[in-house]
């Protein structure tokens, strides 16, 4: 049995659904990121799982108990914010005890309590202080130090990263790992993100319009999207129109010239599907090898983009994009230049039009 379980969950905002039919197990220990943009449901669908909101239809269970129609108090997760919703009049201790002193704890359990918190956020030395005294980075760990602090059975963290500066973000991004890995908790982190997404998560649950687009690891979202809405908003990727020519043997007539996918499709002959590359699996190749996929084009522009160097080239009506790793010695293509790009038939995406509920 799952540790965390959302079973058919909608929750509607007058005549607007917010989260429409969001089916989800989360076992123990895991982290799951909801990824997506903004207006897509996912701070919502936290928000359900807290108890700030409740759903509209579906059940929520948290270790095996519904807790669909309790309130926060009664639930036992920790909520770290945006915005840290740190009490500006107490000190750092003072916050990180706050949960406790209000389920009236022993002061000596507190007091140990508050001191492992500060060790495991680094801060050991800092108790005393006053927020304002903090850096942003330092407030959301303390943020992140009272969430735990009342050894929650679920961590929810709703774009804690957010207001913080690039650099900052990457290193409090690997702690919050870190710290949830040392704790084993259940977490579930909502980001617009898709870095943050990636390098955080067991697995992603992408949203859009209320509605969950995939489920997988990492790995799964990044290199094998289902819908052309994860395609598009996971990393950088192609996508091209293409009809099938021969569906037993996956040949695709893209602009004129033929591709092929690396399995036949479930597609009719005469069909039109939409197709993803992505531009690290395309390469700079004329030499016309029969294993492998050959598009002709003429060069648009390259882009320089620090650890890469990004070619845009224009086949007939579309752009592809393929990415070059930067090196002292590279040599690249001129605009205007012709030019013949070469790929894995396993490179060739092929994506739902439209998504439909799935179920996780």
């Amino acid at each position: 049995m799952a540790f965390v379980e959302l079973h058919q969950v909608q929750k509607n905002f007058a005549t607007a659904t917010a989260v429409e039919n969001f089916n989800l197990d989360v076992e123990r220990g895991e982290f799951v990121s909801f990824l997506g943009p903004s207006g897509c449901g996912k701070t919502t669908t936290l928000r359900m799982i807290a108890g700030f909101e409740v759903p509209s239809s579906g059940t929520i269970r948290l270790n095996g108990a519904d807790v669909t129609n309790l309130p926060p108090n009664k639930r036992n997760v920790g909520m770290v914010f945006q915005s840290y919703a740190l009490f500006p009049n107490m000190t750092v201790a003072e916050n990180i005890a706050f949960g406790m002193t209000v389920a009236r704890k022993p002061k000596e359990e507190i007091t140990k309590r508050v001191d492992e918190m500060l060790r495991l956020i680094h801060l050991p030395q800092l108790g005393n202080r006053y927020p304002y005294q903090l850096s942003g980075g330092q407030q959301q760990r303390v943020a992140l130090a009272r969430a735990l602090a009342i050894q929650p059975q679920v961590l929810l963290l709703d774009e804690p990263l957010s207001a913080l500066d690039a650099k900052i973000r990457v290193s409090l991004r690997q702690e919050i790992r870190a710290i949830q890995r040392t704790l084993g908790i259940t977490t579930i982190y909502v980001t617009h993100d898709q870095e943050e997404a990636m390098s955080l998560s067991d697995r992603i649950v992408v949203m859009s319009n209320g509605r969950m687009e995939q489920v997988g690891t990492p790995f799964e979202i990044y290199n094998f999207p289902k819908t052309q809405f994860v395609a598009s908003f996971v990393g950088t990727l192609n996508q091209l129109q293409a009809r099938v020519s021969d569906a037993a043997s996956g040949k695709l007539d893209v602009e004129g010239q033929t591709i092929y996918a690396a399995k036949p499709f479930e597609k009719m002959t005469g069909e039109t599907v939409a197709i993803a590359l992505r531009p690290e699996m395309i390469d700079l190749d004329g030499s016309g090898e029969s294993e492998e996929n050959h598009l002709q084009g003429t060069v648009e522009d390259t882009t320089f983009l620090g650890s890469i160097v990004r070619t845009r080239v224009r086949l007939r009506d579309s752009i592809i994009s393929f990415d070059t790793f930067n090196n002292p010695n590279l040599t690249l293509p001129r605009a205007s230049e012709k030019i013949t790009m070469s790929f894995p038939r396993d490179a060739v995406l092929i994506l739902e039009q439209n998504a439909a509920p799935v179920q996780a």
